[in-house]
């Protein structure tokens, strides 16, 4: 199996991961747990596992002009968008927040034109364009939908998604020169020391005795999963293909979410999200899962 494959293959785990997560999130926020005390639980526990990696396998000293970019990472990567995001998918709808996400490979596109001189293909433009026709869409629509959507955890996923995108660019210069273990190891080291002062307090005040095995699993899939396996997918990733056909993968991601909601209102019956779900947010995943399709394609004819 060629590289270029194999990463394609990680990208498609990690997204999977990724849509799942919207809705696995936001179940325990924040009745059980505020989003900052859980972001930092998941930096704390994979900068442990990362620099476990790192110490045992990867002998790999960085140079001091790096020092600036890996804490441009961790701020960018680890503390800015992590803490966006889980405050932003505790007050939206899970499908609002996956779509809304799908801005990224817009953001991608242009800095990578920007910083790395990446050149734009017709196939990416076109993939990326009918991407954002179905999320602009939903979005639209999103206005005027009944459900759990709000406009300030729109507004902080949106956030999210730019700082997500500049990370993945300024990440791909440091994957040129680095093993992806040590860029991420220095990535969540960075993202975990500006978040701490920020959550000290919410994690120390969290109630870890009103805690339910369903709440300790939901912890465990987002420090083990989304986290850890999808950090290490997406990584191993940008060493064979373009932060712009990485980002276009999270065109999945609105698809898994549509999937995990409609299990939840229709199978387990929770009428929370049973408004949630319409033919418009159908048919703009379908457009999503078309544009990633023509992206990803004009990527493997090229690799």
């Amino acid at each position: 199996m060629q590289n270029s494959t194999k990463a394609h293959l990680a990208l498609l785990g990690a997204n999977i991961i990724y849509g799942a997560n919207y809705i696995i999130a936001k179940g325990v926020m924040p009745e059980k747990i505020n989003p900052t005390a859980v972001v930092v639980i998941r930096l704390a526990c994979c900068t442990l596992l990362f620099w476990l990696i790192k110490l045992l396998f990867v002998k790999e000293a960085i140079k001091r002009r790096d020092v600036l970019r890996l804490a441009l990472c961790g701020l960018l990567g680890a503390a800015a968008n992590q803490l966006l995001f889980f405050h932003g998918i505790n007050l939206t709808s899970p499908i609002d927040a996956s779509i809304i996400m799908t801005i990224t490979p817009v953001i991608v596109l242009i800095f990578s034109f920007i910083i790395l001189k990446e050149r734009i293909t017709k196939n990416k433009i076109i993939g990326i364009t009918i991407g954002g026709i179905g999320a602009i869409t939903l979005i639209l629509y999103g206005n005027s939908a009944n459900g759990t959507s709000s406009l300030l955890g729109n507004l902080l996923v949106f956030l999210n998604a730019s700082s997500y995108g500049l990370y993945l660019v300024v990440a791909k210069t440091l994957m040129k020169k680095y093993n992806p273990i040590t860029v991420i190891s220095w990535v969540f080291l960075f993202g975990f020391i500006y978040v701490l002062p920020f959550g000290f307090t919410d994690l120390v005040n969290t109630n870890f005795e009103a805690f339910t095995l369903n709440t300790y699993l939901v912890i465990g899939y987002i420090v083990l999963f989304t986290t850890f396996l999808a950090y290490l997918f997406n990584l191993f990733a940008l060493g064979y293909l373009s932060p712009s056909v990485n980002s276009s993968y999270i065109y999945l991601q609105p698809a898994v979410s549509f999937i995990m909601v409609s299990i939840f209102a229709y199978v387990l019956m929770n009428n929370q999200y049973s408004q949630d779900i319409g033919i418009v947010k159908i048919l703009s995943c379908l457009l999503v899962i078309l544009g990633v399709y023509i992206t990803s394609k004009s990527e493997k004819a090229t690799t």
